[in-house]
């Protein structure tokens, strides 16, 4: 591989300090949680701007978990630099997720086997059409078998990764159900194309944290330290 500006601006480990796979939640201080609970020997390799990264061993394979803040740019900004520059080959995010579809729960388990998008984040690439951001095959097919032989449900579908939050129409949510659209998140769809441009795998397994037909929810606290069954199945992919 070409020489690679590294330590970056945005990420001061060197070169081999990231494993191969990463697992990739929004939440830096929910990436300290999982290095901390479930790798052995974990390493903290990074801290630029609070963004904390970890590197340890998970039954014996080297595995690395990083926080990748808020929305498409930065998860575009931190995926992008472990593609291109750490040499990672596979990055699961594990992350909160708004429900849309009737039969999703609080604490049911999302598969995102596409991404749909409102962000311009596709325009970059030049294409003389429209791109759909998909997952990697091998690691969706190994998350789902993964999931079933630890006897947790999972629910494999199409998602939504929005620049917005709060948004003053209040229709899009409908919209977006009407077409069978699981859940609302904010990074996928970026991660999913940062990962077919590089050649590399990308896999997005979420937790529903709340849901936008009901008054469930969950705690920031719960957010945090909550997901076991979605942070063990992405473990097991490494």
């Amino acid at each position: 591989m070409s020489q690679v500006p590294i330590p970056t601006p945005h990420n001061s480990a060197g070169a081999g300090d990231f494993a191969k796979t990463v697992l990739m939640p929004g939440d830096p201080l929910r990436a300290k949680y999982i290095a901390e609970t479930y790798l052995e020997h974990p390493r903290q390799v990074n801290g630029v701007r609070n963004m904390l990264g970890y590197t340890g061993t998970y039954k014996g394979k080297e595995i690395s978990v990083m926080g990748s803040g808020m929305g498409i740019p930065s998860i575009g900004i931190y995926s992008y630099e472990l593609f291109h520059f750490y040499d990672v080959d596979n990055i699961i995010r594990i992350g909160s997720a708004g429900g849309f579809q009737d039969n999703l729960n609080v604490m049911d388990i999302v598969i995102a086997m596409g991404a749909c998008t409102n962000s311009n984040y596709a325009a970059q690439f030049g294409l003389p059409g429209t791109f759909a951001p998909i997952a990697d095959y091998g690691l969706m097919n190994r998350a789902i078998e993964i999931a079933k032989a630890q006897g947790t449900d999972v629910v494999v579908g199409n998602i939504l990764s929005s620049d917005v939050f709060y948004n003053p129409d209040s229709s899009v949510n409908d919209k977006w159900k009407s077409m069978g659209v699981l859940a609302v998140e904010m990074e996928t769809a970026a991660l999913y194309m940062n990962a077919a441009k590089a050649g590399k795998h990308a896999l997005c397994i979420l937790t529903v944290s709340d849901h936008l037909y009901s008054s469930e929810e969950l705690s920031a606290e719960q957010r945090q330290t909550g997901f076991g069954k979605m942070m063990e199945i992405a473990l097991e992919l490494a």
